[in-house]
């Protein structure tokens, strides 16, 4: 892997360089950067935006890299702020972002970004995630919020026909068209990116990929979700503990919900979330499932109570 010879441009200093930046937000993950690090060439330019003002000593990662930055972001500022903070201090046309649990090998990386170069239109172009079964990740990306696609999330339609329900679950190497990406590992033009606004800030963490995604069309741009690409994603890249992080996403889909819709609509679709969540949670604690059921309890109380307690 380290001997892949990179897509390369030439500096005006005539020293030939990396295309892209691989833009990884941190929160106590210095575990999963370190085994995501050993499979990247030494040389790759990557900026580490910390949220944890230093706990984990992230920057030490980076320190003897020769294209490598750390960037304090003054902790607690969620994930579409601190990547925005990655852009906007970054020189690069091209960036990366990535998952610090995400595994994309360079090669990945580098067709990634010559999908978005190739193409002006292309505002993105995300692998496709598979978790540790190597099956394809239910959220890859997925489709704007209706009534129509919450029941069919809610009822679970969406495992019999996939295109029909919120979140997307690709099989590979069969296109899918989407209306927004997951950001675990999506290349974008930093002009294009920073044009459309980039991530929305209001949302601390979820839904800020779904915002994207509709920022882009909005824009009159494209997205293309690489079925043909796979990476590893284990989903355990930040220190949050599950059950606050279940919290806010509950709470991060009712604030999209409400930016997006009228009153009558989010209480349509919140009280539909609202029984499927209860149901799962019942039917958890009747499969003696604990684990599970506290989790769904958790997301419920996110689309009622709001965001958990900093």
């Amino acid at each position: 892997m380290h001997n892949v010879q990179p897509v390369t441009v030439i500096s005006p200093d005539g020293q030939q360089e990396w295309p892209f930046e691989l833009v990884l937000v941190s929160y106590h993950s210095r575990d999963q950067l370190e085994q995501m690090l050993a499979g990247l060439p030494a040389n790759i330019p990557i900026v580490i935006v910390d949220n944890a003002c230093g706990a984990d000593r992230v920057d030490e990662l980076v320190a003897d890299m020769p294209c490598g930055r750390y960037v304090d972001s003054g902790g607690g500022k969620g994930f579409a702020k601190a990547a925005n903070m990655g852009v906007r201090t970054s020189h690069h046309e091209y960036l990366i972002f990535g998952n610090p649990d995400s595994r994309p090998s360079i090669e990945i990386m580098i067709k990634l970004v010559d999908d978005v170069r190739s193409d002006p239109g292309l505002a993105t172009s995300a692998a496709t995630m598979t978790g540790p079964d190597n099956r394809p990740e239910l959220g890859n990306g997925g489709w704007e919020p209706t009534p129509r696609r919450v029941l069919m999330h809610v009822i679970g339609a969406h495992k019999i026909a996939p295109t029909v329900g919120l979140f997307a679950r690709p099989e590979p190497g069969r296109p899918m068209n989407v209306d927004w990406l997951t950001g675990a590992c999506m290349a974008v033009r930093r002009e294009t990116f920073l044009t459309v606004g980039g991530f929305d800030e209001s949302f601390f963490v979820y839904n800020e990929d779904m915002a994207l995604g509709r920022r882009i069309r909005e824009a009159g741009l494209r997205q293309r979700l690489r079925t043909d690409l796979l990476v590893t994603h284990s989903a355990g890249g930040s220190g949050a503990p599950k059950i606050w992080m279940l919290q806010m996403r509950g709470a991060s889909m009712m604030n999209y919900l409400a930016m997006h819709n009228t009153p009558r609509r989010v209480r349509q679709m919140q009280a539909m979330l609202v029984a499927g969540y209860a149901g799962r949670t019942l039917l958890s604690w009747a499969r003696r499932n604990p684990t599970a059921a506290a989790e769904h309890r958790s997301y419920l109380r996110g689309l009622l109570a709001g965001p958990p307690a900093p």
